[in-house]
């Protein structure tokens, strides 16, 4: 794959639009902003992968507080970097677009909150969700007791099985009852 726009040809644009939720535009515009980060050596080579260092600066990704959980996601490198290639980039923008199912979006914001990646929402991982929305300065954090309390509350709400954890199918039930969570997770160029 090339990745100058005169070679993302008209069958690999194509192609995006079938396996992913973005338009034509959309795609575009992705490849555009990736291409923008690359030195001009790697703009001639083809599946060039970004370190996630340079993902990040991104304004759309910056200010967000799962911005390195989302790039460890949505990369495929072998060494789980968070490093993207263009394809796990439009993957990343196609699970965040408006057009995303909220199957879709609920089972990638399910592996982004799973900080350990067990498959499971423990306390674990719902400490880290709190602090990344919170912060985690004096000034933001929780206290302990708070933190617990919290937590015990979340599992309470959403842990139908009573095992300590949040599943994948008890997470996305709670999101559906959620109805500005398709509409707030996302990511737009």
């Amino acid at each position: 794959m090339g990745t100058t726009a005169s070679q993302l040809g008209k069958d690999l644009l194509s192609e995006y639009q079938e396996l992913t939720f973005l338009t034509k535009q959309e795609i575009l515009l992705a490849h555009k902003r990736f291409t923008e980060l690359l030195s001009k050596d790697e703009k001639d080579l083809p599946n060039t992968r970004l370190p996630m260092e340079k993902i990040l600066t991104l304004p759309e990704l910056k200010s967000n507080p799962f911005r390195k959980r989302i790039c460890h996601v949505f990369s495929t490198s072998e060494q789980k970097d968070g490093s993207l290639t263009f394809e796990d980039f439009l993957d990343l923008l196609s699970a965040f677009s408006d057009s995303a199912t909220l199957e879709i979006k609920s089972h990638y914001a399910f592996r982004i909150f799973d900080f350990d990646d067990d498959g499971t929402l423990d306390c674990g991982d719902l400490e880290k969700l709190v602090n990344c929305l919170t912060g985690e300065t004096d000034d933001t954090r929780l206290t302990p007791e708070e933190m617990r309390q919290l937590i015990n509350n979340i599992l309470e709400e959403s842990d139908i099985d009573k095992d300590g954890t949040v599943n994948l199918s008890e997470f996305q039930h709670v999101i559906s009852r959620s109805p500005d969570f398709v509409s707030s997770f996302k990511i737009v160029l």
